[in-house]
């Protein structure tokens, strides 16, 4: 049945540890295979190493709190338009479109999950604390692909017409 509403939103429970829905929700994105355990003990490592890391290193623009610091990772993974394909009198044009805050959020968990995925040789709580932590401070794979994703709107600001 198309367009059936689900209410997954309103049944995301908060995660136990900070009582938050997104990190709850990006724990499930972690989450292989549900086991859910698994993704959580992963998550809450890499927020424990991020902690340390942030009380170790001190600087002005990172938060005190680890879970502060994911918040502002996700936050600058975030991308504010995206190129889309649309066909026009049989050509195809990348068209800049803005993303829904829903997407959004999605777009910046699959890019940090991905990007932690493509890195191989330390554990998974280690390579998403860097990930995060690099995130926080606007660098890192994830962010790269941001700017990616906007340098390409940027560059077809010309077929923007076309978004209709």
């Amino acid at each position: 049945m198309a367009g059936r509403i689900t209410y997954s939103e309103q049944q995301l429970k908060p995660d136990p540890r900070h009582g938050d829905k997104v990190l709850a929700k990006f724990i499930n994105c972690v989450m292989v295979d549900g086991k859910k355990a698994v993704a959580q003990r992963v998550v809450y490592d890499a927020l424990d190493k991020m902690q340390k890391r942030i009380d170790k290193d001190k600087r002005e623009s990172m938060p005190d709190k680890a879970i502060d610091a994911f918040r502002k990772a996700i936050e600058n993974v975030k991308p504010n338009v995206e190129v889309r394909s649309k066909r026009v009198g049989g050509a195809n044009y990348q068209v800049p479109m803005p993303v829904t805050q829903r997407r959004r959020q999605s777009l910046a968990f699959r890019w940090i999950i991905t990007a932690v995925r493509g890195d191989k040789g330390k554990p998974m709580a280690d390579r998403l604390a860097r990930e995060l932590y690099d995130a926080a401070n606007g660098e890192g794979k994830a962010c790269t692909v941001r700017e990616q994703t906007h340098r390409m709107a940027e560059a077809n600001k010309a077929f923007s017409h076309f978004a209709w």
